[in-house]
């Protein structure tokens, strides 16, 4: 009898799956829009399934240890190393090609520095005379702006407590401070985005009030003009991940696509932006910055031109100078691909025009774009900026596999979606530690790389402490590709 049923369910589930095969097949002969289905029923949605699962079949069978996009294995995985806290030694030998172009090369000290003489790096104070409370920044390596909204809850609360024991600061991005980058106690900095958000009236206006509120809060405030991932666009969030609390936070619809002017509206010049940067500090109190991508020369040389025009108390207090490839944030590909210089091009352009106008001193330079290393960022120490921000180094520290998956809300580690099930899957109280020791390995072997150098300690390295490979066999220092202009 057992073996009657049996049988009975198996025939009526082998029809089901003829009548299935028949109804795809039927399908993908009249449907119009896929040339290769209607041509090649059934076998030809092997196809499509290949091409969606292709980039995940290359990233763990074909791709070599360096060869992948925008991230690849070998920094992928020292960043997980790190994060864990079982550090970054390999064994039988670098993978990485110093033959290639663009490859880094330390100059290294014949006698380095002892133990007993290394040094900690010295504390930086942001907007020190120009401001009633300057913000004292402790960490070299930082975190950089990611709303909450692009980012679940559990990240943003992952990454303020990893912050607060790092003692490195937490940019909240253009989505606005919610309770979540609260969690930690740690430093932040509040974004300025041109949509406003957290810091804006009901009609979208600037709000003095909130400016003063959310002084209490946070350490310094940052003017974005524009980011790396997409510069010339304001900001996407997709309906999808616009819950309740993130349209609270905004002042926005729920369920609709957050989008942000591509420029504020009220600062469409520099002596404009200048205003603006002395308006917030003087209400707030606290140091003003601006983030901005560079796409030529004519934004710095304007900014430096205006503030000794218009005297230091006008300056902002710090650049965040975002390159081309950043990319956190949903972006449209031609502009991820193809618009704003890279950091390595941009950064030392615009150290060279504050150095030469004499305003390096006044304003301070924070380096942004892909330095979720320690070489990348000591390059861009050695160029003369004074902090580094990471985004996707702090999201790998938290478990990004690197799925590609930001703006669908169907992150698999639960880091950029709002899917409670999947969110599940990021444990807060686990990854503000990887948090904290990424942070931590960041800022320790910057300070390793300079002791190799003969310096105290990572703020000393110069321009001359760096190598670029220019062909196989062939590297020239960085202060000979970017000779030091002379302060005024």
């Amino acid at each position: 009898m057992t073996y009657i049923v049996g049988y009975g369910i198996g025939t009526i589930f082998g029809f089901l799956c003829i009548a299935l095969l028949l109804y795809l097949l039927v399908s993908d002969i009249v449907q119009k829009k896929h040339s290769v289905l209607r041509n090649y029923p059934l076998i030809g949605r092997l196809r499509y399934l290949l091409e969606r699962q292709g980039e995940y079949i290359r990233q763990y069978f074909i791709a070599g240890e360096r060869d992948e996009m925008p991230f690849n294995r070998a920094t992928r995985n020292w960043v997980y190393r790190t994060a864990k806290g079982v550090g970054g030694v390999v064994g039988f030998g670098s993978t990485n090609d110093l033959r290639e172009p663009g490859s880094i090369i330390f100059v290294n000290a014949p006698f380095p520095v002892l133990d007993r003489e290394r040094k900690e790096s010295p504390v930086i104070k942001i907007g020190e005379g120009y401001c009633d409370h300057p913000f004292a920044a402790r960490s070299l390596v930082n975190i950089s702006g990611m709303s909450y909204g692009a980012l679940s809850a559990p990240a943003v609360r992952a990454l303020s407590k990893g912050a607060a024991v790092a003692g490195c600061w937490l940019d909240t991005g253009e989505g606005g401070l919610s309770p979540h980058h609260l969690a930690g106690d740690c430093d932040i900095i509040m974004q300025v985005g041109t949509a406003r958000y957290g810091i804006r009236e009901q009609d979208g206006s600037f709000s003095k009030a909130r400016a003063v509120e959310l002084a209490r809060r946070v350490s310094a405030f940052e003017i974005k003009l524009s980011q790396g991932a997409k510069p010339g666009k304001g900001g996407v969030l997709p309906g999808g991940k616009v819950t309740e609390e993130i349209a609270r936070i905004r002042g926005i619809p729920v369920g609709q696509d957050s989008l942000s002017p591509n420029r504020h509206d009220d600062i469409a010049n520099v002596d404009q932006l200048l205003d603006r940067v002395a308006m917030l500090r003087d209400l707030t109190g606290r140091p003003v910055g601006v983030k901005t991508a560079i796409g030529g020369w004519e934004f710095s040389h304007a900014l430096c031109e205006a503030v000794l025009r218009r005297g230091l108390e006008y300056a902002p207090d710090f650049l965040v100078i975002d390159g081309g490839e950043g990319g956190s944030g949903a972006a449209p590909q031609v502009l991820a691909d193809h618009m704003g210089l890279t950091i390595m091009e941009a950064l030392p352009r615009v150290v060279d025009d504050l150095m030469e106008a004499g305003l390096k001193q006044r304003i301070k330079v924070v380096a942004s774009g892909k330095l979720t290393t320690p070489a990348r960022a000591a390059w861009a120490l050695c160029t003369g900026a004074d902090f580094i921000n990471s985004a996707r180094g702090f999201m790998f520290s938290l478990g990004c596999i690197q799925a590609m998956r930001c703006h669908s809300n169907t992150c698999p580690t639960g880091i950029a979606t709002h899917n409670k099930r999947l969110q599940r899957g990021l444990v807060v109280e686990e990854k503000y530690l990887r948090v904290a020791n990424y942070a931590a390995g960041m800022n320790h072997e910057l300070e390793m790389i300079a002791h190799s150098c003969g310096l105290h300690h990572a703020r000393e390295l110069k321009r001359e402490h760096v190598r670029l490979v220019q062909s196989a066999g062939h590297s020239m220092a960085m202060n000979i590709l970017y000779p030091y202009r002379t302060e005024l």
